[in-house]
């Protein structure tokens, strides 16, 4: 691809290595940027320099959130004893999208793949089990994705929590097994919270 300006060549350079966008369609973007109003282009990027400079990670259950503690976990309705385990934000985002849950979230961060280099240190396992031992749990609700790698870390947690006084249970496979947990419809993912079981059952299968 003919750049015939070293400007626009970077952008799209930069823009390219965003997740599902080509060359193509980042030349159409930066394009696009460029026709809109300067003020408009301006703002986008104040935004996302605001979003890097600024956000934070909770430091309760490691979702992003614009201050150090997140507004699930300040807010005094819900209930800190029942912890959902997810995998990433976008995870929390679908659940809370349910409105069937009413607790709290603990963001691992990803999923167990040694294939992808990605083992339980490379995850935020150990806080979750500082929690357990604190007593600060009650129950722990397992909601990764329907995936080998979703499976192997539920079991790397369970064992991890062996002699501990906590419920385990995991969401009810409503959702198809492969499938990842954001993807899934509100109906069907809020189901599988309200209808969740015993993680021991789910080893059973």
């Amino acid at each position: 691809m003919n750049f015939s300006s070293k400007l626009l060549e970077k952008a799209v350079d930069e823009i390219s290595q965003l997740p599902g966008i080509g060359k193509r369609t980042a030349l159409r973007l930066v394009l696009h940027l460029l026709n809109r109003p300067k003020s408009q282009t301006l703002q986008l990027t104040e935004s996302l320099n605001n979003l890097v400079e600024n956000i934070n990670f909770c430091q309760n259950c490691h979702n992003i959130s614009d201050n150090e503690t997140c507004e699930i976990c300040t807010n005094p309705k819900r209930n800190s004893t029942v912890v959902c385990v997810v995998e990433d934000v976008r995870d929390v985002m679908a659940i809370e999208n349910t409105a069937q849950f009413q607790g709290h979230y603990h963001v691992l961060g990803g999923k167990i793949s040694p294939i992808e280099g990605i083992g339980p240190h490379n995850l935020k396992i150990e806080s979750l089990v500082q929690k357990v031992k604190k007593n600060q749990i009650q129950e722990l609700i397992f909601a990764t994705s329907s995936t080998i790698e979703g499976d192997t870390t539920n079991f790397y947690i369970f064992k991890q929590l062996e002699g501990l006084e906590v419920t385990i249970t995991t969401i009810a496979r409503g959702i198809s097994v492969g499938d990842e947990l954001e993807y899934a419809d509100e109906v069907t993912l809020g189901r599988s919270i309200i209808n969740r079981i015993p993680f021991e059952n789910s080893l059973k299968r």
